[in-house]
């Protein structure tokens, strides 16, 4: 029997800050999986973990300086497929790489053409952050390094640092979906050599990378940042992203106390992607 998530459909005006505070707040229930659009936001929570009432937590859906509404609708999980033939466009990052689904063509004109099945995980392309965090990838030499993806989500930027040579990746997410996924997408892109691990930072031990890759939340960020460090060979780079501009500064000070280096920045309506180096 096919499990069965409940969507709720978010409308949101303005739209920011209010998408990410609310994610955050949804972040905190049972809810699986997120897809920002371009008017709010998708939220996915599976069916038995639906308590009713359970938004009535959700302290942003009352503030009087936003107007929030959402559509409720039940997906089976082989239904998911549909959803993203009908949602999900091919992209082109810097004419060198495709992110696109199996259903689309592939794009003759790239050198690196990636093959995404997204279902509920977090990287396509299509957000600002991924956007960003595979240009700066794109710029880098990585043949011969070893890199770790943590917040993986679908496993684009562990997959694209395969196809440009790296000699070991490790990918990471604490989302069981997200974890799933990308073992599925490291196969479908002939790239099973990366070692996709379900969990978080607790996982790493005593390994350390060349470079570290993190596209995930603020919070997040300014919590492990000191791990990433630690983690990190002598003259490695980490790449973050998932920060608006304005958390910039909260970031560059973790980094600082870190001990790491400001290399450049990227920025992409009003989202910011950074590179640091130890």
């Amino acid at each position: 029997m096919s499990e069965v998530f409940i969507e709720f459909s978010f409308s949101i005006t303005p739209l920011q800050p209010a998408s990410e505070i609310l994610m955050a707040e949804l972040g905190e229930l049972p809810f699986d999986s997120f897809i920002e659009t371009g008017n709010g936001l998708n939220a996915y929570i599976k069916k038995v973990d639906f308590k009713e009432g359970m938004l009535n937590e959700i302290q942003i859906l009352a503030h009087p300086d936003f107007k929030i509404e959402f559509v409720r609708t039940e997906i089976a999980h082989q239904n998911w497929n549909a959803q993203w033939e009908q949602a999900f466009d091919a992209i082109r990052v810097d004419d060198q790489c495709a992110v696109r689904a199996p259903f689309h063509t592939r794009d003759s004109d790239v050198e690196f053409d990636i093959v995404i099945m997204p279902k509920m995980s977090f990287g396509t392309g299509h957000h600002e952050t991924t956007h960003m965090m595979l240009e700066h990838l794109l710029n880098l030499s990585v043949s011969g390094l070893s890199v770790l993806d943590m917040g993986s989500g679908t496993g684009v930027l562990a997959i694209l640092a395969a196809m440009k040579g790296a000699s070991s990746i490790d990918a990471i997410d604490i989302d069981h979906w997200s974890y799933l996924n990308a073992m599925e997408n490291a196969e479908l892109n002939k790239q099973g050599h990366i070692n996709v691990y379900e969990g978080d930072v607790s996982l790493l031990g005593e390994q350390t990378y060349d470079l570290i890759l993190a596209n995930i939340n603020r919070n997040i960020l300014l919590s492990d940042i000191p791990v990433y460090a630690r983690h990190l060979n002598n003259n490695g780079k980490l790449i973050l992203s998932g920060f608006y501009s304005e958390d910039e500064p909260l970031i560059a000070e973790a980094c600082k106390i870190a001990a790491l280096n400001f290399i450049e920045k990227r920025e992409r309506n009003n989202w910011v992607a950074v590179v640091y180096q130890l």
